[in-house]
Order: C-alpha cells, then structure tokens, then sequence
C-alpha cells in the first residue's frame, strides 16, 4: 500500500499470514476486551504462528508493562514473551530520551508501565511538580484509580515551562462494561489548564511506529486493528498495510465514511481473517462488485444489490459498499446515506 487514496479494499489471492512476516497487533478490541479474549482470536493466533508469521503486540495502553502484558495474554492462551509486546510507553520514553540528558527527572502521570519504560532509557520517573532538576512531564493511561490530583501536579509543572509528553491521546478504551474516557480524554484536561500542546508517541503518530520496527525487525509487516483513527491511520503514516477487525470499537457506518488515511487495506470480522486469502473487490459498470454482492453510489446514497443465488457472505457486502463509497468520496469523507443500504446487510 502507499499514501494515497484508497478507493476500495484490497484483494490477496495469498493468506494474509503467508503473505506478511508479522503481524503488528492491537490489543484492546482485536485480541481481547475486558480482560476476556475476543472469539477466535487464540486459535487464530496459534496457527498463524505455527505456519511462519511472527506475531508482535503494539498497545497505545502505557498502564502495564511488556512482562505483564505477556503474562496476561499467557493466561488466555497465547504463550507470548515480553519482547514481543511493544507499548506506547517504550515509544514516548524513546522520545524523551533523545530530547533530555540522561539521567534527567521526568514527572509521571500515569501507571507503572510508564515509569519502568523510563527506567529502561536511562531516565528518572518522580512524582512531583517540585522536584529541583525536572526535565519532563509524561502523561500515559493510569486507569481507573488515578487520582484527579495527578492532573494538577503536572499542570503545576507544564505551566512553569517544562515541556509535556504524552504517550497517546486515544479518547477511548474498550472494556468490559463498554467504552471508557481513554487517555486522550485525561489530556484534554491538562490541556484545558495549561493551553500547551504535549508532543505524542503512540498510535497513530511515527514514534510509534519507529518503535515498532526497531523491537520487531519487521520487514513486510501487517497492521492489525480495531480502531480507524490509531491503528489504520498509523499504518497510513508508515505506509505499510493494515487489517481491519470488527470487534471493537469502529462499526460498518463509520467505515464507509472513513477518510483516505482511515481506509484500511482489507477488512475482515476478527482475527479468523489473518488465515485466509481476502476477495477482489472489482469495478464493472459503475458498480463495485465482492462475492454475490454489487455496490454503487446512486443519487443521495449507496445501493446495494444482492447478484448471487443462494447464500451472500455479509462480510462482501460490506467490501462492495466500502468500495462505492470511497471511490465516491475520493479524497474526503463520504457524506451520502449509508444506513439504508447497511439495513440490507442487517448491519
């Protein structure tokens, strides 16, 4: 895939796992929610892996760290060293490493997962504004439990000059229970008190990504995510291709309305998709066509016609409509009626 605009997704006579040598995956919403895996998602991995595919695990969550998300997902069935899980909070402290001496006092908004990547750099997580010497803020994802405090002590620190990092601005994290305010929400609150701008290394930014490649050694690798604005959007800015599972938190409207950077290259419904080959989505006449499926963009918004007798996958539906939307669209965002066509799908 390069940078430019994506009008449909992609076909590949080649099974993804054979076709790619690592999967670069997300966790939250593709492996597992709630602490609980996805369905499919352990078995999926464990033949992935026995077939050649290395398997690495890249999280915007800087809360835990490597070991113990290694350990987690060791409990759910997918044996994982901690080398192979690689963390917004190994990207953001690389950042800051390369911009502080060493040695230097950074102040840690966040969970523990921050203060070990630190560590790893040669660097010194504290835990007040007032500490004399202090070279950095950092903001990661401190869970539930973090105290509104917190927040105070770095817009104490912020607003005397010390520049603001942040390991990443989702607004959201998938759990259990639902959706919750993800670290991105709690830098909106530091921002609102100080009026800086921190600089950013997670998802979908190149930190990451640089980060990313130096842990794993990936030469043709896949990304593979739930969410359009980090995961997809992240493999845009590093011009490498992406997978796109329907079990989190990016559902078939918002698809179809994706922006150029936001439009992955295949899209399937979990990790089943890494284990098989993904339909051709082709033009003919002004439709688009997947499986027993024709799509077109037709007066205010998408049609879509069911070609084949018998049984018609959904999931090629929904590559159909992707690909007359986006064509329509060209470099924006598709702003024609989607949800009587999804309808047809029973999406």
């Amino acid at each position: 895939m390069t940078r430019q605009s994506r009008t449909s997704p992609a076909g590949s006579e080649r099974r993804l796992h054979q076709a790619y040598d690592t999967a670069l995956l997300d966790l939250d919403g593709v492996v597992y929610a709630g602490g609980h895996a996805i369905a499919h998602a352990v078995d999926s991995l464990a033949a992935a892996r026995a077939d050649g595919m290395h398997l690495a695990y890249v999280t915007n969550n800087a809360l835990r760290t490597p070991e113990a998300v290694a350990e987690h997902l060791c409990e759910l069935g997918i044996p994982t060293e901690a080398g192979e899980v690689i963390t917004s909070a190994q990207a953001v402290a690389r950042l800051i490493a390369e911009q502080v001496e060493p040695g230097s006092k950074v102040l840690v908004i966040g969970g523990e997962g921050l203060r070990v990547a630190l560590r790893e750099r040669g660097l010194v997580p504290v835990e007040s504004a007032d500490e004399e010497g202090l070279a950095a803020v950092v903001q990661g994802y401190g869970g539930p439990g973090l105290e509104w405090g917190r927040f105070a002590e770095a817009a104490y620190a912020i607003n005397r000059g010390v520049p603001w990092y942040a390991s990443n601005t989702d607004l959201t994290i998938p759990g259990a229970r639902g959706i919750a305010p993800g670290n991105g929400a709690a830098v909106e609150v530091v921002r609102i008190a100080t009026g800086a701008e921190p600089q950013v290394a997670g998802k979908p930014l190149p930190p990451m990504h640089r980060e990313t490649v130096l842990r794993t050694g990936a030469r043709r690798p896949l990304v593979v995510g739930d969410r359009l604005d980090t995961d997809i959007e992240g493999a845009f800015n590093g011009d490498v291709d992406s997978l796109l599972v329907l079990t989190g938190v990016t559902d078939a409207g918002q698809l179809l309305r994706a922006e150029p950077r936001h439009r992955p290259t295949y899209v399937d419904r979990d990790l089943r998709g890494l284990l098989t080959g993904q339909p051709e989505v082709a033009e003919r006449q002004g439709a688009w066509s997947c499986g027993g499926w024709s799509a077109a963009h037709e007066g205010s918004g998408l049609e879509l016609t069911r070609v084949a007798e018998g049984e018609a996958d959904p999931l090629d539906g929904l590559r159909a409509l992707c690909a007359a939307a986006w064509s329509a669209a060209g470099d924006g965002a598709y702003t024609g009626d989607v949800e009587k066509a999804l309808a047809v799908l029973g999406w």
